[in-house]
């Protein structure tokens, strides 16, 4: 450890926090340790009793350095420990040696001594996890790049890397990562295919998204935890429990990484065209190798169970290390496919004809193969072989070598060159890095999750939508209104319950504190409330945001549709004209068959009331049966007891009432039947009433049909105060509510001096635009995304004359687009693919003569118009 003196990198104990990558330097002794004279001041002078630990006779060298080196940095942290006994543990690793003592005892003044906790094995677990974060991060991009060039070399199918972030958590993110990095190494290569079918590709490589995808995401665990551990000095109870989960995930990763990058290797060596290569080069690794990987992880998994810490993350710190050679092997079997005939002849002068001097036309075909490479495998390739031909990959010595002596030579070369121990291994990193970001590709930019674009024939789908619904909005006498995207964060905390959580909050701004708006209905209340209206009937179509990490199907981002009535009116009078509205908005806009479920708010607490609830719980108790729709009532009973604190008497009480669901007046005579229990509740009886006017009034309307009464509903947000309703698709495509709503007669209130009652609805359209879209699909429709009604279509270039005719028809209001090409069958084909029926075409021959030629497309016949009779004519024909 003498050297240890010459390291220009010092870490400075108890002046910094300790990192894996610090951690990693000093147990490699690649950095020199000190420690800072400040911290050791403030420590104890006393000598306290004495103090022992033993270090497990299999930790290698870097293991060791590493546990002892964490025990030192969590002691220098704590103020009861004394500076004998820090001199003392540092003296121990500056002279920590393969041959040294496994055992120590040294004076402490302060070490804790508590709940027979061994300190000494949580620093080992701790100092063992930071090599596995840094050697972890470090094989990841490495282990990238080799299964990119693997897929070079077997000419893969990359369809499986055809993944795009749609924002709505259908694909995993770092999947959809990997992915993007890839094609980076793939660009402009002529070796891979691309068949747009994803289960073309062998499991090898369909796995690589999946597979590497995972690898980054426990990485990223991996490095949380281990940095809470070394920034924390974590003498804690439960941190190796918490530590164990990141680790046993990790271990899992490694041995699918590996799996998949030996499956690789060995479809690689079977492509070699010369027995004597696969002979050579799978000498350098036995099919037995992923067994002892297996063997390692089971080992692994068994430890953690038995919570004998130390040997699990030595089986995984082991682990890696089996992984990484694995990954070398991959490298040397696919830098051979590519390019080993080339460099052989090379450096081998024909010293061995069969294997290693490739005629005229095969050292052609390498070099046009060299040239068909992906840019970025191209660079990494050309950095490969200057490393493995210099000085640092030995292989500048190989003229009186044999081919096989020089393969296994270029086997340990990879093994040096990949070992983050190696100088020029952050060369690589940086050389990687690079490619990834800079190379002539770029990756594509991704939207943000929870996010997404719409294409022409989405925007049909959706235009058309919209249409339907501010017709029917319209035809019950509503007004438009528009407020800001953003509020103030004091106007929409405290409406939403436990949802207010997921409240977007803005950067303060010249001392406004703002929140994105979560929802239509409180703006609106706000507007009510700010201009003294006592009654308003308005709808509005607009964007809302939720601070979520959405599933398939849900968004931050998305578009609410949505009817209010303000004021006071007749009784269940508005209720009746939402619920009517709901129905008809569904009816028109045709998505299939769904039901309205309705509830009381009233009644809701009125069974809490009955079922003996406290009633500062009922909000919190109805926030857990509204999960009833995606959970069973056995968990949603497991956190009304053990998070919420019912009785499981009361809990049990609860579950009878919620299963109460049917047609509306059949369960509302159930429920008002003599005896009943609602009835002798006064907030319970009073709903009951309310629900039979409005029940009557939907049957009158012909609507009863699509609603269910349910007592299972309890719409969590905080402002309901009556009727409250939900809106349920029941077709094959799965989207949950697609609207809902209720009565809020206090919400006006909180912003103004009157109460203003109020009922509203809102419609979750993004997800009724999947259920067209999808409907579309099913039924092979094909909707217009443009409603181009004539093409003008110029033979030639004269611009003049395609705008002189287009505005002719602009200026009718006759939809036109025009174009100007001298093949006609290009402007057929624009036609036909956009569906537009009408051409309008124009060539010498019709300005020779003064006529246009007018074309029916669908038809495919042809009519002759005089030029001054052009507006006319088409505008006859189109019904204008």
């Amino acid at each position: 450890m003498a050297a240890e003196s010459f390291l220009s990198r010092v870490v400075r104990l108890g002046g910094e926090w300790l990192s894996s990558s610090s951690v990693f330097e000093l147990a490699n002794g690649l950095a020199r340790l000190a420690l800072d004279s400040s911290a050791i001041s403030k420590l104890s002078s006393s000598a306290g009793p004495e103090v022992s630990f033993s270090i497990p006779d299999d930790l290698t060298i870097e293991e060791t350095r590493a546990s002892v080196l964490v025990l030192l940095n969590n002691l220098l942290c704590l103020s009861s420990s004394s500076a004998f006994a820090i001199t003392q543990l540092y003296d121990v690793f500056l002279n920590l040696d393969e041959s040294g003592p496994r055992s120590y005892k040294f004076q402490d003044g302060g070490v804790p001594q508590q709940n027979d906790v061994d300190y000494y094995s949580l620093a080992a677990l701790d100092g063992i996890s930071a090599l596995l974060d840094h050697g972890s991060s470090a094989l990841g991009p490495v282990a990238d790049a080799v299964a990119a060039l693997s897929c070079e070399a077997l000419r893969a199918d990359l369809s499986c890397f055809n993944l795009t972030d749609s924002g709505d958590g259908s694909f995993a993110k770092d999947d959809v990562a990997v992915a993007s990095d890839f094609k980076v190494f793939f660009n402009g290569s002529k070796l891979v295919v691309n068949s747009k079918n994803p289960t073309s590709a062998t499991p090898a490589i369909s796995r690589i998204p999946a597979v590497y995808g995972n690898f980054r995401e426990v990485c990223r665990l991996l490095h949380y935890r281990t940095r809470v551990q070394l920034s924390c000095a974590a003498f804690r109870a439960g941190s190796a429990e918490a530590m164990s989960t990141a680790l046993s995930s990790l271990a899992l990763a490694l041995y699918n990484l590996a799996d998949t990058s030996s499956s690789r290797a060995k479809l690689l060596l079977d492509s070699l065209p010369s027995d004597e290569l696969r002979s050579i080069l799978g000498a350098q690794r036995s099919s037995s190798k992923i067994d002892s990987i297996k063997q390692l992880l089971s080992y692994s998994q068994a430890a953690l169970i038995d919570k004998d810490y130390i040997r699990s993350v030595h089986q995984i710190y082991c682990l890696l290390e089996a992984v990484r050679k694995t990954v070398c092997w991959e490298a040397t079997v696919a830098f051979v496919s590519l390019e080993g005939g080339g460099i052989i002849a090379a450096v081998t002068e024909s010293k061995n004809p069969p294997l290693s001097a490739p005629t005229g036309a095969d050292k052609k075909k390498g070099e046009r193969r060299k040239k068909v490479l992906g840019k970025g495998s191209s660079a990494l390739m050309q950095f490969i072989k200057e490393s493995l031909l210099s000085g640092d990959g030995a292989a500048n010595e190989t003229n009186s070598i044999s081919a096989s002596t020089l393969f296994e030579k270029w086997a340990q070369d990879f093994l040096f060159f990949l070992d983050p121990r190696n100088s020029r291994f952050e060369i690589l990193l940086e050389k990687l890095k690079d490619i990834v970001a800079s190379n002539e590709s770029r990756r594509l930019p991704k939207l943000p999750k929870g996010t997404r674009d719409f294409a022409k024939e989405q925007m049909t789908v959706r235009e058309k939508a919209f249409s339907i619904i501010v017709d029917v909005f319209k035809r019950h006498g509503a007004t438009a209104l528009d407020t800001p995207a953003f509020e103030l964060r004091e106007t929409l905390m405290g409406k939403y319950g436990e949802d207010s959580k997921l409240i977007y909050d803005l950067a303060d701004q010249g001392g406004e504190l703002c929140s994105l708006r979560y929802d239509l209905t409180v703006p609106f209340a706000r507007y009510v409330a700010m201009n003294g209206l006592t009654s308003f009937k308005r709808y509005q179509i607009a964007k809302v945001y939720r601070r979520d990490n959405p599933s398939k199907g849900r968004f931050r981002e998305f578009y609410q549709c949505d009817f209010d009535i303000a004021g006071q009116f007749e009784k269940m009078g508005p209720d009746f004209e939402v619920i009517k509205i709901l129905t008809e908005l569904l009816n028109e806009l045709d998505i299939g068959d769904y039901e309205v479920k309705l509830n009381h708010r009233k009644l809701l607490d009125g069974m809490m009331a009955i079922c003996g609830v406290p009633q500062e719980k009922f909000r919190t108790i109805c926030s857990s049966i509204d999960k009833l729709d995606k959970q069973s009532f056995e968990q949603i009973k497991r956190e009304m007891v053990n998070e919420k604190g019912l009785t499981e008497e009361v809990a049990d009480a609860i579950g009878t009432f919620v299963k109460e669901r049917g047609p509306p007046m059949e369960l509302l005579c159930k429920l008002k039947r003599k005896g009943s229990e609602f009835l002798e509740n006064i907030e319970s009886h009073l709903a009951l009433n309310e629900l039979e006017i409005l029940f009557k009034a939907l049957g009158k309307a012909k609507c009863d049909s699509k609603v269910v009464f349910d007592l299972s509903l309890a719409r969590g947000l905080d402002y309901y105060t009556g009727v409250i309703f939900e809106a349920v698709f029941k077709g094959s495509t799965q989207v949950g509510s697609i609207a809902a709503g209720g009565r809020y007669d206090n919400l006006v209130g909180m912003f103004g001096t009157k109460q203003v009652p109020a009922v509203g609805i809102s419609l979750g359209i993004e997800r009724v635009f999947v259920i067209m879209e999808q409907l579309q699909k099913d039924r092979n429709e094909t909707m217009r995304a443009t409603e181009t009604e004539v093409l003008v279509s110029i033979l030639g270039d004269d611009l003049s004359l395609g705008a002189e005719l287009a505005s002719e028809l602009w200026d009718a209001k006759v939809k036109a687009e025009y174009m100007l090409d001298k093949r006609l069958m290009k402007h057929i084909g624009r036609a036909r693919d956009s569906r537009i029926p009408w051409m309008l075409i124009v060539g010498e021959n019709e300005l020779s003569q003064g006529v246009v030629k007018l074309k029916d497309v669908v038809a495919t016949k042809d009519y002759d118009i005089p030029r001054s009779r052009l507006v006319e004519e088409v505008c006859m024909r189109l019904n204008k």
